[in-house]
């Protein structure tokens, strides 16, 4: 997500604060099952309740139906997960919406809801190491989720259809699912919309067709490498479609803009491939199938995310900078996406150290000064970058502007061949997968040969701001 929209919204992970504790079921007797539950949440250092314990999703398979004008959402989630421990029930989660039904292999599973917990318990035990199946029947008018700073998440409703952005918990506003970073799957999201309209969403389009009554369209969507949940998208509405390929060896561009935006988008839309044989040239080889943008209007939303493949982007936050920071976050977040919360300046920091170099390229503004100019700011030095508080501000300022310090002083500490080459090989060493701090240090100062203790302690984990740059 861009940081100047973030310094006009605030983060919205505070809306996390408002999650409920679910019920656990216990395990029951009356189909012989001797499992445990599985837990309610993975402890996230900020977001505790976030994301369920005992299983590993491979696969998410979401069929939905949505009608802006009565603006009702009908979804079925096919949820392909593999058992890590023997398994009486598990949690899902999801935000308002009604559950008809689910089963698991088949057969009903029991239902319980406790605020944003869903409990389903199967009619036979799952043994650690089980492929399972569960399907879950849901309906209802997926809501907004507004964090303390008026920020809003979740499933948003725009002139002509919806948008769904998920950063940091929205993403359970319009589907179940095991909703932390640390669990990411693939997905196929098929999406049936009023003739007219176009449903947008992560990966590649597999079909589009019209629905047997010809009253609308139905959309197929699938994404073959891992996927957080967060960066997930859905965008219903009326756009303007671009695709095109540099070349035989070029990066496929899938785009759209809301058509009341596409003709003032269409330069800088035009611009991808080029942005992209940069940061191509920076981070190394692009971690996807495809990329692009998606450009909505102003007020749609109150920031841009990284959804992955094409990130998502109003007309007012559509510049060459912020568009770089997005398309930067399919390396630094997207590929390599955070183990916990606490890691989000892996990403950010990644992102806005992006736009110092795409001003040192394009702009003729060393890094240096975009460093110099950030150092100088008091409110990026309230917290330290890997320690950011609370769960309202693990995305504030700081974990952008000193993330991207960090980077800086990196650069300066092992020179900038050694840097360049731990830009590439960092998101290559940990590919579609998740990655800590920890990891980071680890992997800096391997590559580098160096100890850099001195540089974290003041830099990464750091309460003052140094007297000189």
């Amino acid at each position: 997500m861009d940081q100047r929209s973030f310094l006009r919204t605030l983060a919205p992970a505070a809306a996390l604060l408002t999650l409920v504790a679910g019920a656990g079921c216990t395990a029951g007797t009356a189909h012989g099952v001797h499992g445990t539950p599985g837990a309610a949440g993975l402890r996230d250092p900020y977001f505790p309740k976030l994301g369920n314990g005992g299983y590993d999703v491979q696969h998410y398979a979401l069929t939905l139906d949505y009608d802006p004008r009565t603006g009702r959402l009908h979804g079925t989630a096919e949820i392909t997960a593999r058992a890590t421990q023997g398994l009486s029930a598990f949690n899902l989660d999801l935000h308002g919406l009604t559950v008809a039904g689910a089963t698991v292999d088949g057969a009903p599973a029991a239902v319980n809801r406790a605020g944003d917990e869903l409990t389903l318990r199967p009619h036979d035990d799952l043994h650690r190491g089980d492929t399972f199946r569960a399907v879950v029947r849901y309906s209802g008018s997926p809501r907004t989720i507004t964090n303390r700073g008026g920020a809003e998440e979740g499933w948003l409703k725009t002139a002509d259809g919806a948008l769904a952005l998920g950063q940091p918990t929205g993403s359970m506003a319009w589907f179940p699912g095991n909703h932390h970073p640390s669990d990411k799957a693939s997905y196929d999201i098929t999406v049936t919309v009023p003739k007219g309209l176009t449903a947008l969403s992560n990966g590649e389009l597999r079909s589009q067709r019209p629905t047997p009554d010809g009253r609308g369209t139905t959309f197929a969507w699938h994404t073959a490498q891992p996927m957080a949940s967060y960066v997930t998208t859905v965008a219903i509405g009326a756009y303007e479609i671009t695709r095109s390929r540099p070349d035989a060896e070029g990066v496929p561009v899938h785009s759209a803009a809301d058509r009341t935006v596409a003709e003032r988008s269409g330069p800088l839309l035009a611009r991808i491939p080029e942005l992209m044989e940069w940061a191509e040239e920076k981070f190394g080889p692009y971690p996807f199938s495809s990329t692009g943008a998606i450009v909505e209007r102003t007020g749609d939303a109150g920031y841009a995310l990284e959804t992955q493949n094409r990130p998502v982007l109003t007309e007012d936050s559509f510049t060459p900078p912020i568009l770089v920071h997005e398309l930067a976050h399919q390396w630094y977040g997207d590929s390599v996406t955070p183990e916990t919360w606490q890691d989000m300046w892996l990403n950010e920091g990644f992102a806005t150290y992006a736009e110092w170099l795409y001003a040192e390229d394009f702009e003729d503004t060393p890094a240096q000064e975009s460093f110099e100019e950030a150092f100088d700011i008091d409110w990026f030095w309230e917290f330290p970058p890997a320690e950011p508080p609370n769960a309202e501000q693990v995305s504030d300022p700081p974990v952008y502007y000193r993330g991207a310090m960090v980077l800086h002083k990196l650069r300066q500490a092992v020179g900038d061949e050694k840097f360049f080459a731990i830009l590439k090989g960092w998101p290559q060493a940990h590919r579609h997968g998740n990655a800590s701090t920890d990891d980071f240090v680890a992997y800096v100062e391997k590559a580098s040969g160096k100890d850099l203790t001195g540089l974290w302690d003041v830099w990464l984990y750091g309460e003052d701001r140094p007297d000189e740059p």
